[in-house]
C-alpha cells in the first residue's frame, strides 16, 4: 500500500526550509529579479544549514534522505522563488546528482563534498543550439588524446552557465554509435579552451543565470569521464528521472504560491459592493485551481514515494512531470485572470509566476516527450 504522509523528519525539513524561504530568500526576489542576476551567496546560506545535502549520503556530508527530501525542498523553495531555486535545483539535482549516480570516489569527494557546503556550484550541459529533445542531433564532440580528452562544441541555455566552478557536460565519443556514443564529463571552470559566450536573455525565471558555453578545443583529463566511455546517454536519463519528480514538485509549489496569491485578491478586491470571491464565476475558478494542485501533488508524491522504494518508476515520473507543469501554467493563468488588469502589471508576483512556469513545460524533457514516454509505458 502506498503511503504518502510525511514522517516527522520530513515534515521538521519542510518547516525548516518554510523558515528559511521566508527569512533568507524572500528580501531577494524583487532585488534580483529586477537586476537579471543570481544571489550567488545563497549557495552557502544554505549549504552552511545542511540543507543542500538532505539527499546525499553521510560520507559526502549529506543527510542520507530520500527524493522526498528533495520533492519538499523544490515546493517550498519554488513557492517562495522559481528563479532563485532554479540555480539550486540545476545544482543539486542535475550536475551533483549525476556525479553521486555515475562518478568514482575521487569525483565524489572532489565534487560533491563542496557542493553540499555550497562551497563549490555545478551546472548541467546537455542542450545545443541544434540540439535538445533529440540528443542523437548533438554536435559536441569529445576525442580522446592521450591521458586526456578534446571537447569541441557549444552548449545552449546552461543554467548556472555564468558562474558555475563545474560543469557536467555530454559530448560525442563514437558518432557511429548514435546515441549510445555520448559520454559524460566534468568541466572545471578554470579549463583551457572552456569559456561563457554570452549570457542569456530570457522571459522568465530571471532571478536566475543561463548562458551560451564554447568549448574549444578544451583538454580535459580523462579521469574527469563520469561513468565509463560511451554510456553518457543512459547516464543523463538516469539523472533526468529522479529530476522530473522533483521538477513537478517545483511546479507544486510555484501553483501554490499563484493560487495563494489569488484566493488573497480574491477575498479583499471589492466589485459591485462584495469581494470578488464572493462571486460564484472566481469561486469555480479557485475550486479548480485547488483541485488540480492538489492532484498534481498526489502524482508528484507517488512517484517519489515510488523512486524511494527503488520501485519502477519512468512512466509515473513523466505522468507526475507532464501534469503537474501543465497545471502549473493553467493555474497561473487564472491567476492573472482573477487579479484582472493588476494581474498585469509587474509589482503582482502573479505576472512573473506566469512568466516563469513555462519553462518547466519545456525543461526536463519537453511535455511531448513525455507523453511519449507514457504512451510507450502503456504498450502504445
Amino acid at each position: 500500500m502506498i503511503d504518502l504522509a510525511l514522517t516527522d523528519e520530513q515534515k521538521a525539513f519542510r518547516d525548516a526550509l518554510r523558515k528559511f524561504a521566508k527569512n533568507e530568500m524572500a528580501s531577494l526576489v524583487d532585488e534580483y529579479e529586477d537586476r537579471a542576476e543570481y544571489p550567488q551567496f545563497i549557495f552557502k546560506k544554505i549549504g552552511e544549514l545542511g540543507y543542500l545535502g538532505a539527499r546525499f549520503p553521510e560520507e559526502f556530508g549529506g543527510s542520507g534522505g530520500d527524493t522526498m527530501f528533495s520533492v519538499i525542498m523544490s515546493e517550498e523553495l519554488g513557492y517562495v522563488s522559481p528563479g532563485i531555486y532554479l540555480g539550486i535545483y540545476v545544482h543539486l539535482y542535475l550536475a551533483m546528482s549525476g556525479i553521486l549516480l555515475f562518478g568514482n570516489s575521487d569525483q565524489k569527494n572532489k565534487y560533491l563534498v563542496p557542493g553540499i557546503r555550497g562551497d563549490m556550484i555545478g551546472a548541467w550541459g546537455f542542450a545545443e543550439p541544434g540540439a535538445g529533445s533529440d540528443p542523437g542531433s548533438m554536435t559536441t564532440r569529445a576525442k580522446k588524446e592521450g591521458d586526456d580528452f578534446i571537447i569541441n562544441g557549444t552548449k545552449m541555455f546552461i543554467t548556472n552557465g555564468t558562474f558555475a566552478d563545474f560543469v557536467v557536460v555530454t559530448a560525442v565519443t563514437d558518432s557511429s554509435l548514435g546515441m549510445k556514443g555520448i559520454s559524460l564529463f566534468i568541466v572545471d571552470k578554470e579549463t583551457p579552451g572552456f569559456s561563457v559566450s554570452k549570457k542569456l536573455k530570457k522571459m522568465g525565471m530571471k532571478a536566475s543565470e543561463a548562458a551560451e558555453l564554447v568549448f574549444d578545443e578544451c583538454r580535459v583529463p580523462a579521469s574527469n569521464m563520469l561513468g565509463k566511455e560511451n554510456t553518457g546517454f543512459m547516464a543523463a536519463m538516469g539523472t533526468l528521472t529522479e529530476g522530473r519528480i522533483v521538477a513537478a514538485a517545483f511546479a507544486v509549489g510555484m501553483a501554490r504560491a499563484a493560487y495563494d496569491a489569488a484566493l488573497d485578491y480574491a477575498k479583499t478586491r471589492y466589485q459591485f459592493g462584495q469581494p470578488i470571491g464572493k462571486f460564484q464565476g472566481i469561486q469555480w475558478m479557485l475550486a479548480d485551481m485547488a483541485t488540480q494542485i492538489e492532484a498534481a501533488k498526489l502524482l508528484t508524491y507517488q512517484a517519489a514515494w515510488l523512486a524511494g522504494k527503488g520501485a519502477p518508476h519512468i512512466k509515473e515520473s513523466s505522468m507526475a512531470k507532464l501534469f503537474a507543469t501543465e497545471m502549473a501554467s493553467k493555474v497561473c493563468a487564472e491567476a492573472v485572470q482573477i487579479h484582472g488588469g493588476y494581474g498585469f502589471m509587474d509589482e503582482y508576483p502573479v505576472s512573473r509566476f506566469y512568466r516563469d512556469c513555462k519553462l518547466l513545460e519545456i525543461g526536463e524533457g519537453t511535455s511531448q516527450i513525455h507523453r511519449n514516454t507514457i504512451a510507450r509505458s502503456i504498450g502504445l
